[in-house]
């Protein structure tokens, strides 16, 4: 739908899939290592952590290393966008919440007989789910964003006039 748009991770999945390759006695440490990066207050500082877990892990366990540092353009990708939008942005669990409703209620009703009914059925768990639904924070700055406003560490990046 959108060609032009850079690729983002999800920052629940991938901390996911690093903590697989990692024992038992080493996710806790590297979750925590985790959450610094993406917790960090600019890219600067993200870039300065992902090279503390790369420094701290590399030499026993390479491949959870490789998947944060070969994906590092898209799990920072959020940085590049306005500092409200982020805690939105980091993740894509609140719509797998949203279908996870739907998808429980499915298992216990055993499937939702006919198309027509899957439709309603889904149409209103959905409309009852959205009264529980954070509101975008920043939401007065989604229009600079999709006008293709630049962004750095969250902060608007006004454009220099060249004189004529």
């Amino acid at each position: 739908m959108f060609p032009a748009a850079r690729p983002q991770r999800c920052w629940v999945h991938q901390s996911r899939n690093v903590t697989n390759c990692l024992p038992k006695s080493a996710q806790p440490g590297a979750v925590k290592a985790m959450q610094e990066i993406y917790n960090a207050e600019s890219r600067t500082h993200a870039e300065k952590a992902i090279e503390a877990i790369a420094k701290t892990y590399e030499a026993k366990f390479p491949k959870a290393v490789a998947k944060i540092t070969d994906n590092r353009e898209e799990l920072l990708a959020f940085y590049d966008f306005p500092a409200e939008h982020w805690i939105h942005l980091r993740t894509t669990n609140p719509i797998e919440s949203t279908f996870s409703t739907v998808k429980l209620r499915t298992k216990v009703t055993r499937g939702a007989g006919s198309p027509t009914a899957a439709l309603a059925m889904v149409f209103k768990l959905v409309e009852s789910a959205q009264a529980r639904w954070r509101a975008i924070t920043g939401a007065n700055l989604v229009p600079l964003v999709r006008a293709g406003g630049r962004f750095e560490n969250g902060v608007l990046v006004e454009r220099s006039e060249v004189a004529a």
